[in-house]
């Protein structure tokens, strides 16, 4: 039987023609994958709380970028972005629900407004405008969806347990909504990024060598990984290649997460 929808090698990875939305993507991970899926031939819309470093990030990222200032965690904003976003710029084919928070401090110490603060910009808001872009791919029959998910959803990372709460939310999510979502042709999936050479990232191991020592140690390609690692694999997630994909979390780690 003759496939249907054949793709070819020089189309597969392509995303000539998508039009991406990026929350958060104005620095770190976020930027690069922007970045990344320009160079596979999106055009992207990044979002985040401040104008002036979304305006520094498009005029680096060039004419295929686009902004829109958003707090993700304002949820009923978040039908006016996705609305405004599609009469100006088209439907909205891919989502990376990039945007996200941390917090390092023993459970003890954790108080319930550091918690619910966790939990609402990277669970509530992450479901919320994942809703909102999902109803109208449905009803075009086309989409993708990409969460970030952590290592920290993976194993018992210390003083990180909001965190991980929201990740392992995350995680739950990629999976239900994927069974609902995948017979109207929108997939959802996740990344896990391992430890990823961030100025966060870099900026929190050099406070805590123990910490840089004992990631390097469980990870047996013996090197962190760079923000393109993430890019590169969201296109591949994004793009028709990974059309019989969905409902996965890849850890883009070096091996971290089967480390011993």
């Amino acid at each position: 039987m003759e496939e249907q929808n054949h793709i070819s090698h020089q189309t597969a990875f392509s995303l000539k023609g998508k039009l991406c939305l990026i929350t958060g993507g104005g620095s770190g991970i976020g930027y690069e994958i922007a970045k990344c899926f320009i160079h596979a031939g999106a055009r992207v819309i990044i979002t985040g709380r401040r104008e002036i470093p979304l305006q520094e990030t498009i005029a680096k990222l060039g004419e295929n970028a686009h902004y829109f200032v958003n707090d993700v965690t304002d949820l009923p904003s978040l039908e006016g972005l996705v609305n405004n976003i599609e009469l100006t710029l088209g439907y909205i084919d891919i989502l990376v629900n990039n945007a996200g928070v941390n917090l390092k401090k023993n459970a003890l110490e954790v108080t319930d407004d550091d918690f619910s603060r966790i939990i609402h910009t990277n669970l509530n808001a992450v479901f919320a405008l994942t809703r909102t872009c999902a109803s109208r791919m449905i009803a075009r029959k086309s989409g993708s969806i990409i969460m970030i998910s952590s290592m920290a959803a993976y194993y018992g990372i210390d003083r990180v347990v909001a965190y991980a709460a929201s990740k392992s939310g995350v995680e739950g999510m990629v999976k239900v909504l994927a069974s609902e979502f995948s017979p109207h042709n929108v997939r959802v999936n996740a990344i896990a990024p391992g430890f990823i050479e961030t100025n966060m990232m870099k900026t929190a191991m050099s406070s805590d060598p123990d910490r840089m020592n004992r990631a390097l140690n469980r990870t047996p390609m013996g090197k962190f990984g760079k923000p393109s690692d993430i890019g590169w694999a969201a296109v591949f997630l994004a793009s028709d290649a990974a059309r019989y994909i969905t409902g996965v979390s890849l850890p883009i780690d070096g091996g971290n997460s089967i480390g011993f």
